[in-house]
């Protein structure tokens, strides 16, 4: 039973259902068999279900006298038809107890409330309506099962009059059948249910009709595939009982069938005019939605890569390498390659998108804004642009997962739309700081609020006109001034952005390639706007970052033999581990140098076997190579001779700090460390054989990673789902090339 403080108001022991139709047998069964009250008394106009129900161990007793088990009763389930629900409250009201809860299991509540305060006068403070969201296609106290609402919601829709406490109690009851209560307003509830419940029952059923007043039906029905046999199979419910609630909640499905009615016209005025791109938007943002909607509920990742799974990966060196291939593309660029096709007018196709969790958030927040967008599907996406002037509104707030680059960006774009948005995200992005784009956002004019910590959620009041400004940049942050960047396209008036620390120029390059008046000059970096961008086709370059690991995983001395990587970007903002790693001896050239869309990009070809020197890099060495840090630190580690990194006070970090995370390992690796707020100096060697934990983060494990490739020993990395997630072939393409990699999965 529930257990009861001294301060309980109202003890639900004996509890009256009346209807033991699946909800109700169900409910009493159970409550019945998880011991949650003292007594279940079942009632039902149909002597005979009441019979079974106590002959199945559903009840406890038959309520043989209504009135007398009213008067008895603690809480009183109606789970009667909807049309019948007037009736039974008429029949209970002269017998109820002050303080006996009642509520019911319907699927409208409208028409119940207006009952209730006709046959009552004023509602009872222990009037309770609710609403399990929770079904079967059996019927009867006969398919009576105790675990029907198990990890099903249920649905509270307590009245101004309701006493919070009734409310509380009933709910406890309905969690201790294994229920996740929500509350929510009785108008809402209506709205919701006759959406996504009403509306598409009504469809099945009109669409079985249309179908079967068909001369030739029989083949229809024949020949009818497995999603016409799905959708349909809810037509076969009982005709009396959506009758009924098509009566009782008539203004919210009226108003359902009236959207939908005017969707489906818009469809057939694209299929009836041959509008490809206006057909693809539909069915993209339909796809797109449900599975959306799908990971919110269920708190999934938009990357189907599972990064929370206990992964482990072992790596050794020593190994005959041979081959090439292409790496995962470059994160940065695939964020801005959707953002600007997006607001470009014509379409664009996008080669090497990089589908992780952070560049499909911001596709999807795209997405939600009426872009059309088919894809991704191995790297490819094709983006029909709207122009500067084409977004939409949202028809919520924008849901960006842990991306801060996504919201730091979009909120440049969407400063300066006329239309208000919300972009959130996970507990995580709620702690980064969105100040530092806030703030120089709000100088040209916009209007936008941050959480509480500064973070998300970001509230951006549409309809604010933007003017250019002349801005240093106070910390070296490409998002940020990419974020300025983009809402200087709307702006009046010519903006510069000046930095101390020059950062990556991917967004530079990039509106640069699509007809943006952008020029950087010794002031700064200057954009004058105008009327349009033009769409082009992008092909993103290979990760630098991947690229470093690979390029490190072949400095085992040990190791022999050469591969190639194919299209890496060379970007001058991105390439300082590449230069360091050749400075410190490693055997990389760059061959077949070209361009993509104003990106430099090479084949790195790698050779093996070649012993690393100790290396001394200051900051300025160590700016365009920050992301490959705890990478170069793995080199130092095995080079031979000391190794130092200094003026790290003045870069600036990952919010993770994976830095200090992998000099932690190494430690335990047994590299020679030595650190300070300034620097850090390690005395190359050997490592040990070990088993370390990534904890999760992404830099790290590729760092540990790359120490395992560089050791005659093995080193296991424990925690390596986020890797496997952003690189789901990596394990595979390492062992296609020769390197000692290995997957371990618990």
């Amino acid at each position: 039973m529930l257990n009861y403080t001294s301060t309980s108001k109202y003890r639900l022991e004996r509890v009256l259902i009346i209807g033991l139709g699946l909800i109700g047998g169900s409910l009493a069964k159970a409550l019945k068999t998880r011991s949650c009250v003292g007594e279940v008394v079942g009632a039902d106009r149909n002597l005979d279900e009441c019979r079974l129900g106590l002959q199945l161990g559903v009840i406890d007793r038959v309520a043989e006298d209504l009135a007398a088990e009213v008067s008895r009763a603690d809480l009183i389930v109606l789970a009667v038809p909807v049309k019948a629900m007037e009736t039974v409250l008429e029949m209970i009201r002269p017998h109820l107890k002050l303080q006996t809860l009642v509520t019911d299991v319907g699927s409208t509540k409208g028409n119940l409330v207006q009952a209730a305060r006709r046959i009552f006068g004023h509602l009872p403070a222990t009037f309770i309506p609710g609403h399990p969201i929770a079904g079967a296609e059996k019927s009867g106290v006969r398919a009576s099962d105790a675990d029907l609402f198990e990890h099903h919601k249920v649905i509270l829709t307590p009245l101004p009059e309701t006493d919070p406490n009734a409310t509380l109690e009933l709910a406890r009851l309905w969690q201790a059948v294994g229920a996740e209560v929500l509350q929510m307003e009785v108008g809402r509830h209506d709205e919701v249910l006759a959406a996504t419940s009403h509306l598409p029952h009504l469809l099945a059923f009109s669409l079985v009709d249309t179908l079967a007043r068909e001369e030739e039906n029989l083949d229809i029905f024949r020949y009818a595939a497995g999603g016409f046999r799905d959708f349909t199979r809810i037509a076969a419910s009982d005709p009396t009982m959506w009758h009924d609630i098509c009566i009782a909640n008539r203004d919210a499905i009226l108003a359902q069938i009236d959207r939908y009615t005017q969707g489906v016209a818009r469809l057939r005025r694209a299929i009836d005019q041959g509008d490809s791109e206006g057909m693809l938007g539909i069915f993209t943002r339909a796809k797109a939605a449900r599975d959306h909607f799908t990971r919110l509920l269920n708190k999934a990742s938009y990357s189907s890569n599972d990064h929370t799974r206990a992964v482990n990966l072992r790596a050794r060196g020593g190994a005959r390498l041979n081959g090439e291939f292409s790496l995962p593309g470059d994160k940065s660029i695939s964020h801005r390659a959707i953002i600007l096709a997006a607001i470009a007018e014509g379409v664009t196709d996008i080669n090497g998108f990089l589908e992780n969790e952070d560049s499909l958030a911001t596709l999807q927040a795209l997405r939600d804004m009426g872009v059309v967008i088919e894809g991704p599907h191995q790297g490819q996406v094709r983006v029909f642009g709207v122009g500067l002037n084409g977004l939409k509104p949202p028809p919520g707030p924008l849901y960006l997962g842990h991306s801060a680059t996504a919201m730091r960006l979009l909120a440049g774009v969407l400063a300066a739309q006329s239309f208000d948005t919300e972009l959130f995200g996970d507990e995580a992005l709620c702690l980064r700081d969105m100040t530092r784009v806030a703030e120089p956002l709000r100088q040209m004019g916009a209007l936008i609020e941050t959480g509480e910590k500064g973070g998300a959620p970001l509230r951006i009041k549409g309809g604010q006109q933007l003017r250019g400004i002349d801005y240093c940049l106070p910390v070296p942050s490409a998002q940020i001034k990419s974020s300025l960047l983009l809402a200087s396209l709307w702006a009046e008036g010519e903006t510069c952005i000046r930095e101390t620390v020059a950062t990556r120029d991917h967004t530079e390059r990039m509106l640069a390639a699509m007809g943006a008046d952008i020029e950087r000059t010794d002031a700064g970096i200057r954009l004058v706007p105008g009327d349009s961008l033009k769409a082009t086709n992008i092909d993103v370059p290979g990760d630098m970052s991947w690229a470093t690991l690979f390029m490190l995983a072949a400095g085992s001395e040990h190791s022999c033999g050469r591969y190639r990587l194919r299209a890496v970007g060379i970007n001058p903002s991105r390439i300082g581990a590449l230069v360091l790693l050749q400075q410190m001896g490693a055997g990389i050239t760059l061959e077949h140098r070209r361009e993509q869309l104003g990106e430099p990009v090479a084949d790195l070809v790698i050779e093996a076997g070649q012993r690393l020197k100790g290396i001394d890099a200051d900051a300025e060495l160590l700016a365009p190579a920050l992301d490959e840090l705890p990478l170069l630190l793995v080199a130092a580690a095995v080079a031979e001779g000391e190794s130092r990194f200094s003026g790290l006070a003045r870069l600036k970090h990952k919010e993770d700090d994976p830095v200090h995370k992998t000099v932690t390992l190494l430690v335990e690796l047994g590299a020679a460390v030595e650190q300070d707020e300034d620097s850090i100096r390690i005395t190359g060697g050997s490592l040990r054989a070990g088993s370390v934990d990534a904890k999760g983060s992404l830099r790290v494990a590729m760092a540990l990673l790359a120490a395992g490739l560089c050791s005659v020993e093995t080193i296991t990395v424990t925690q390596s789902g986020t890797l496997l997630a952003a690189y789901p072939d990596f394990v595979e393409q390492a062992q296609r090339v020769g390197l000692n990699v290995h997957k371990e999965e618990d």
